[in-house]
């Protein structure tokens, strides 16, 4: 398998350089030249499988042979190994829906799903190839903590993380800050998620800095981010369906940077079946508004809601999906995104936005209908979910055929939990004691240079340096 540049920089790579390097060289993002296909028999062999086994299926076409069959089994029984659940993510039918589950990880969230691999992937390429790396990344709440924990005092790795400062729940900074291994940096910076992002994004471009500091990513620009999330669509339809190729089911995706709902996409490009994707937004509802008009363009301001991983108004997936949308088109969405730069905009022909209504549905929910949602689900048979979880079941109302996407324990976000229900959620173990610790954090503008600064800084006091 191969991975071309979105942009068209960059043709030919393998899956080991798609993996460590999140944007190609022309600051595109990096896509498979071509997905593999799934028929009826497959998908009937796969919903038998385990949520490990059917991983080790579903990456194998993508890896090829630049990893061992048995390696990489192993890499994927390690990484699931710590989730609390047996099945990893399972399927529940609760608060009158069927909800799958992608919080049994280790900082409890949806990322743990596709961070947990990745942290023992990259380990295991740079112990292969005699590597170092230094990742750098923003959060608006559960990257962040996902990605500490899938590194945290792996061997030759060391990661930056950005969150806007007092953006994201308590929980979720002390989940980042009170890991105090010594190849954990946490950064606030004094701004939004998407100032913290665009910070990422513009070290990332350049190339000399990034080269000399061995810099790779881990927000969903990191094409294995993707892969993993592939995994738990395919499991949730097997369980579900009973492997039956015929049964289309549809999923209701709670997005902010339109990964996890990209990773569906892709699943269905790969002959998944799937009725509709539903992209769920909270009041920052850039995506909506491009599925309802064919026009991308953020507001004036990034608005605070109950949600807050999702409180960002530019998608970086986004990107992929305009590269599938366009057909392949490099050259098109490029235009496109220096169109969104100069003009602040991005709006499709009457055709391509007819697609884009075939490819996806879109509805966001106010923070009156998201504490109304959390309410809903508590009355019918006692099922606490998180806020985002709530617009991803707000979005899915009216749809039987719907699997809603519960993407955070409740207990991260009691605050909602408390104005809506009255009660707390109660913590999982790996959430306990956490606002006691210690914690270690650095504070900053929110500047490229201040960074850029504080990770030269850090890198030449740790011998991490160029």
């Amino acid at each position: 398998m191969h991975y071309l540049s979105t942009r068209g920089g960059v043709t030919s790579i393998g899956f080991a350089d798609a993996v460590t390097m999140g944007l190609a060289t022309d600051g595109g993002l990096l896509v498979p030249a071509e997905l593999p296909q799934v028929d009826a028999a497959t998908l009937r062999a796969w919903s038998q499988l385990s949520f490990q086994e059917l991983a080790l299926e579903v990456f194998t076409p993508f890896v090829g042979d630049e990893i061992p069959r048995e390696d990489l089994r192993a890499l994927i029984d390690r990484s699931y190994a710590g989730f609390s659940h047996p099945e990893v993510t399972p399927v529940v039918e609760a608060g009158g829906a069927r909800i799958l589950e992608l919080f049994h990880g280790p900082t409890a969230a949806f990322k743990d799903v596709a961070l947990q691999f990745l942290g023992n992937l990259f380990e295991y390429l740079l112990a292969r190839d005699g590597g170092e790396l230094n990742i750098v990344g923003a959060t608006s709440g559960d990257t962040g903590s996902a990605a500490i924990y899938g590194v945290r005092g792996k061997a030759r790795i060391r990661v930056f993380i950005l969150h806007p400062k007092g953006r994201v729940s308590p929980i979720q900074a002390r989940q980042m800050t009170t890991v105090l291994d010594d190849n954990v940096h946490n950064i606030a910076v004094e701004g939004t998620f998407d100032d913290a992002q665009r910070i990422v994004k513009t070290l990332f471009s350049d190339l000399p800095f990034k080269r000399s500091h061995h810099l790779g990513a881990v927000n969903s620009i990191n094409w294995a981010r993707i892969l993993a999330q592939m995994v738990y669509y395919f499991y949730a339809w097997g369980r579900v369906s009973g492997g039956d190729p015929e049964r289309a089911v549809s999923f209701s995706v709670p997005t902010g940077n339109f990964g996890d709902v990209f990773a569906g996409y892709l699943a269905r490009r790969m002959g998944l079946p799937v009725r509709r994707l539903v992209i769920a937004t909270n009041r920052n509802d850039i995506l909506t508004r491009f599925v309802d008009s064919g026009v991308y363009a953020a507001e004036s301001q990034v608005h605070r809601t109950l949600s807050p991983a999702m409180d960002i108004q530019l998608a970086s997936n986004f990107e992929r999906y305009l590269y599938f949308l366009h057909d392949g088109d490099c050259a098109r969405v490029r235009a496109l995104f220096e169109g969104l730069r100069d003009e602040g905009r991005i709006e499709l022909d009457a055709e391509r936005h007819a697609r884009v209504r075939a490819d996806f549905d879109a509805r966001a929910a106010s923070d009156a209908e998201t504490l109304e949602q959390i309410r809903a689900s508590y009355e019918h048979d006692g099922y606490i979910c998180c806020p985002h979880t709530a617009v991803g079941l707000h979005a899915a109302r009216g749809m039987d055929d719907a699997i809603c996407l519960a993407t955070a324990h409740p207990a991260k976000f009691n605050e909602a939990v408390e104005q809506a229900i009255g009660v707390s959620a109660p913590l999982p173990p790996s959430l306990q004691g956490l606002m006691e610790r210690e914690q270690r954090c650095v504070e900053l503008p929110a500047t490229v240079e201040a960074v850029k600064s504080e990770i030269e800084r850090t890198l030449a006091a740790t011998g991490g340096g160029a």
